[in-house]
């Protein structure tokens, strides 16, 4: 069997004020190309179709229009959708039923007291798809990913076919840069999980949530598909690239071959410099000498001694005001004079921004001379992910 891995769209994502739209219709329309070009028998998406779980009309019709023209690029083709934690399952519930006429399995939901068989997709001949969709941790039943194996293992057991996973989460020592809100536990509000949760019965297993594409096992059959444009300017950087995967598999027990297919941005995010950070006199000459007709996002790494020049933003946007790119703002990093003696206090607001919020509890308590033992850390990261998951309810805190 043959597929298409992608995951994290975020569509609707808003950059600094500026919406992505032009960059993810052409993102959907090279989507669109590659079924076309590679004719799968099947189109994954694993998880963060939207960038918010109120995502406006005119987005949901953005994601309806790509189906559609998916759909009629290889009209035989299963896609299946499985919600992530930004989407709200229940959108995807609300219309499964007229989008199985296209060929569609919107996957929602799952709890305790789903019937598990529901999550599991037949290609004829081809191959099986099981789609395990976002859930809490509190709501997802027990075993689910081994459970499931073995459940298509018995109904696969004569044919041998191809088995393929798709979910979203957290892999705990995956190459989680670029991301906000991350630990080593943590990573975008959801726990990590060791790979062993997921059984040995699958093939293949498509995974979202991890922004960076990546290989997670030693012999290649557990994926993260990455974004396949970047959603931030902390994902630009060498040897990171962006793209879907083609996944083809002959035979269960078979080892798949797993190719990118390279996605292009109209409008990429851009580092000055690319690397690390330089003083202001530095970055506004390179920026100044930046071509002129290159269509991009940019952000500048400013490297101070105290605070930023007054005026710099000005400067910033001045310079941006004669050439084809959309200046976002200066990165500011506070030069290191301590020579790795004692711990910095003061912090840039960018500086501040890039820290996470245990951090931040642990350096407000210590300096009340408390200690932030290991119980104090799980209160703070309970708290932290349910407000992730439940962002309008308030009423844990």
């Amino acid at each position: 069997m043959r597929i298409i891995h992608t995951s994290d769209w975020h569509l609707g994502h808003v950059l600094y004020n500026y919406p992505r739209d032009e960059e993810q219709r052409d993102m959907l329309r090279q989507m669109v190309e590659a079924v076309e070009k590679y004719m799968p028998d099947a189109f994954v998406i694993s998880g963060d179709i939207y960038d918010s779980v109120l995502p406006t009309a005119s987005v949901q019709t953005m994601l309806a229009d790509a189906l559609m023209a998916i759909h009629r690029a290889r009209p035989d083709m299963l896609i299946v959708c499985i919600a992530g934690n930004h989407d709200n399952g229940s959108r995807h519930t609300i219309f499964r039923t007229p989008w199985k006429t296209l060929n569609v399995e919107m996957v929602g939901g799952i709890s305790h007291d789903s019937r598990l068989e529901d999550y599991i997709f037949k290609v004829d001949g081809k191959g099986y798809i099981v789609a395990v969709p976002f859930a809490a941790e509190r709501f997802m039943p027990d075993d689910v990913f081994v459970r499931l194996g073995d459940m298509v293992a018995e109904m696969n057991r004569d044919e041998q076919l191809p088995v393929f996973l798709s979910a979203h989460l957290s892999v705990a020592r995956c190459d989680y840069r670029g991301h906000e809100m991350a630990t080593e536990d943590n990573i975008g509000g959801l726990n990590c999980q060791e790979l062993s949760v997921l059984g040995e019965e699958y093939d293949y297993v498509a995974l979202g949530h991890i922004h960076k594409q990546q290989q997670l096992d030693n012999v290649g059959r557990i994926y993260y598909s990455g974004t396949p444009i970047a959603m931030s300017f902390d994902e630009v950087y060498r040897g990171n690239s962006h793209s879907a995967l083609l996944v083809d598999c002959q035979r269960h027990r078979h080892l798949p071959v797993v190719t990118p297919v390279d996605i292009r941005n109209p409008r990429p995010l851009v580092n000055i410099p690319q690397e690390g950070f330089a003083p202001w006199a530095e970055v506004k000459a390179e920026f100044a000498d930046y071509p002129s007709d290159i269509p991009s996002y940019v952000r500048l790494n400013v490297e101070v001694d105290g605070y930023l020049p007054s005026g710099a933003n000005d400067e910033a946007n001045a310079i941006a005001g004669e050439k084809a790119c959309r200046f976002c703002l200066i990165n500011s990093k506070r030069k290191d004079t301590s020579g790795g003696q004692g711990k910095m206090c003061s912090f840039t607001t960018s500086e501040f921004k890039q820290l996470d919020t245990t951090d931040v509890a642990r350096m407000w308590i210590e300096s009340k001379g408390d200690v932030f033992d290991e119980s104090m850390r799980e209160i703070i990261q309970e708290v932290k992910n349910d407000v992730m998951i439940n962002p309008d309810n308030t009423e844990t805190l």
